[in-house]
């Protein structure tokens, strides 16, 4: 059985993963029969919003103990596992993708990956193990593998493309049906909800992807 893991960076689409991409990921896994592994670093959350209001609040959160709420509790500290643990990862978008797995949402071309991540996704890429990412998520792989010159979208946004270009990697436009694979890098991204507009467009490019990443893993 194809071990895939779920890299997640808290949990809603204003301070975590987006949900529904995350979710999306874990059914269509589940229907190609593939078992997933979800996991996220145990560090603080970058900010906490209100999901009602949208406003920045003065609490804190911890960014694996959130994601534990779309793992339904089944879910593993990254610094416990390594890239030997599963065949390959797929990172759901979300602005936990910008701000806790990275700081891409402030820091944009400056930007950093948070040091496990970084670490884990250049271990997946040496061991030539596929990765895929959603949404924003492309970002975090851009920054973390950016001297290879990864192929892959963010859908069709010129100012987000230039910042991932001058980042080093290589942006292809891309609708939300669909996919865009980087063969030689194994990495295979899709836009999802950077266009939207709901689930039954964003569903077909994320079946898409895990499919892809199922076949490279076999």
């Amino acid at each position: 059985m194809v071990k895939v893991g779920i890299l997640l960076s808290g949990c809603g689409v204003n301070d975590g993963s987006e949900i529904h991409e995350a979710v999306l990921t874990m059914l269509a896994l589940d229907k190609l029969g593939a078992q997933r592994i979800c996991l996220a670093p145990n560090i603080e959350q970058c900010d906490v919003v209100d999901h009602f209001s949208g406003i920045a609040v003065t609490e804190t959160r911890n960014v694996l103990i959130e994601s534990a709420r779309i793992a339904r509790g089944e879910i593993s500290d990254l610094a416990t596992v390594s890239a030997a643990d599963m065949d390959a990862v797929i990172l759901p978008g979300g602005f936990g993708a910008a701000r806790n797995l990275s700081d891409f949402a402030g820091a944009g071309a400056a930007a950093r990956v948070q040091p496990e991540v970084f670490s884990f996704l250049q271990d997946m890429h040496r061991a030539q193990k596929p990765i895929g990412a959603i949404c924003i998520a492309p970002a975090v792989v851009a920054l973390a593998l950016g001297e290879f010159n990864p192929l892959l979208t963010i859908g069709n946004d010129p100012a987000t493309a230039a910042v991932l270009e001058s980042c080093g990697a290589r942006h292809q436009d891309c609708s939300v049906y669909d996919i865009v694979v980087d063969q030689s890098n194994r990495i295979v991204t899709t836009p999802a909800y950077m266009l939207g507009p709901g689930l039954k467009e964003i569903s077909q490019g994320i079946d898409k992807l895990v499919c892809r990443i199922v076949e490279m893993a076999v």
